[in-house]
């Protein structure tokens, strides 16, 4: 056994956010080592010329004597249940009052100054984040944003350190070891099946998420998810819904004919002026202007930016249009939830039909929830990846579905049936480390092969 020093603080995970807690705890003078269960971990000789003098274990955390460590600290690819730490799980810090186990996020709440704003959920977290950092720039506050989304919060405290705000993306694996957040606002978005081979189920999951609640100020949930709603009493609540809002719900109404972004009865946006397509989009724009009014944004600075914003890259992305078919990106759908939402949101705007890409590996999701937005909206669904033959046999009995090596050649199958009205979209319902670095770049391919294609129509047309 490799015995952690008494007084020392071990931080597990030589990633991005495991950098980032080293990175504070230097800045705070924070005696650590680290650990990582790779026995080489990648830029580990960069890691050693920036913090000279720490050791670093390597392996299997059981090989290491916790008795005596001051405290854990856990960048979020790790799971608090590991073996070696499940000893820790019940054990109490008697210097901090918390868990002797946490995240890199308690220690920013620790030595945080402003106040925070916090969004979760299983999909459209980063577009809502963005949002709201988009809205409190426009209204006069520099806000720092980041979290799970770009920087990790711990280096905002450094790069940032006079921020009157700070606007954090937080996933269930950074709630799980977040004992208290105490912000000023959050929001609990949606919550679909996902990430289940590291929670067990959805109770341990929604449990995960609903974190975020602790010690919050305001709470902004989804009236149409029962999954987001706060198991305990909250100081304050706004709720949003797609439908007609009831009392000062925000939602959505027909004013003149025509719908609106609504609180209560208050119009605030025709639907027509979003640049966001789907009904996905307006949701994040409702859950988003729910925060900002909480934290006291501007009216006409958060309606500018939902004027403008035309969404994040990756996340129902129009990426083209050729012969009259809109082809989007939203390779950022990597749960059966994101995939849903952006059928369901395009789907029925559609003059035309639907073709859906989708595959790569599952995590074990079930996909059947497809089927039924698919036999009312869809042509034809594309799989190919790692879990193409799971989602034909979850889809085939409600719409026609073929079978693709690669994507490249369902991009090819969908350019070839597309008829004008019709949207080509790209969401796999999977993660995509199958046959892609990430999602990012099954996004940029896909990008690519659609430029490629319009200039091959473009071409065409022009003999």
């Amino acid at each position: 056994m490799v015995k952690v020093p008494k007084g020392l603080t071990l931080v597990v995970g030589l990633g991005i956010s495991g950098r980032a807690i080293c990175r504070h705890l230097e800045r705070c003078r924070v005696a650590f080592m680290v650990a990582d269960t790779r026995v080489t971990p990648p830029g580990i000789d960069e890691f050693h010329a920036a913090h000279p003098g720490v050791k670093v274990h390597c392996g299997a955390l059981s090989e290491l004597d916790l008795s005596e460590v001051e405290e854990v600290v856990l960048s979020p690819g790790i799971d608090p249940m590991a073996p070696g730490l499940e000893v820790l799980a019940e054990q109490i810090n008697p210097v901090t009052g918390e868990p002797r186990l946490v995240g890199e996020i308690a220690l920013f709440v620790r030595a945080a100054k402003a106040p925070i704003a916090a969004i979760t959920g299983s999909n459209a977290k980063s577009t809502v984040t963005t949002l709201l950092g988009e809205m409190a720039v426009e209204s006069g506050i520099k806000a720092a944003v980041g979290g799970n989304l770009g920087t990790p919060a711990l280096d905002l405290l450094a790069d940032e350190p006079e921020a009157p705000l700070y606007i954090l993306e937080l996933s269930s694996f950074q709630l799980e070891t977040t004992p208290h957040l105490g912000a000023a606002s959050v929001a609990f978005l949606n919550l679909s099946e996902d990430h289940l081979d590291r929670h067990g189920d959805m109770q341990a999951y929604q449990a995960a998420k609903q974190r975020i609640f602790n010690g919050a100020q305001h709470v902004v949930v989804n009236a149409d998810d029962a999954y987001t709603w706060p198991s305990r009493p909250v100081v304050s609540q706004a709720c949003f819904t797609l439908t007609t809002p009831e009392g000062d719900q925000w939602g959505i109404a027909n004013q003149a004919g025509k719908p609106w972004l609504m609180q209560g009865a208050t119009p605030w946006l025709p639907i027509a002026e979003l640049k966001m397509p789907g009904r996905h989009n307006q949701a994040n724009a409702l859950a988003s202007l729910a925060m900002g009014q909480a934290l006291g944004f501007k009216r006409n600075a958060m309606l500018g930016v939902l004027r403008r914003f035309k969404g994040l890259a990756h996340r129902t992305e129009v990426v083209g249009e050729i012969n009259g078919v809109t082809w989007i990106n939203d390779s950022k759908g990597t749960n059966v939830g994101a995939t849903l939402a952006a059928i369901e949101g395009i789907g029925g705007t559609l003059s035309g039909r639907l073709i859906l890409l989708a595959g790569g590996v599952g995590k074990g999701a079930d996909f059947t929830p497809l089927a039924g937005p698919l036999a009312r909206c869809a042509r034809l669904v594309l799989v190919f990846g790692t879990d193409a033959e799971h989602l034909c046999a979850a889809l085939k009995d409600s719409v026609d579905v073929r079978e693709m090596d690669q994507m490249h050649q369902a991009i090819q199958a969908a350019y070839a049936v597309a008829e004008p009205g019709d949207c080509v979209l790209l969401s796999p319902a999977c993660a995509s480390l199958d046959q892609f670095a990430n999602y990012q770049e099954r996004g940029d391919i896909f990008r690519g092969e659609v430029s490629r294609l319009a200039t091959q129509a473009s071409q065409q047309e022009a003999t």
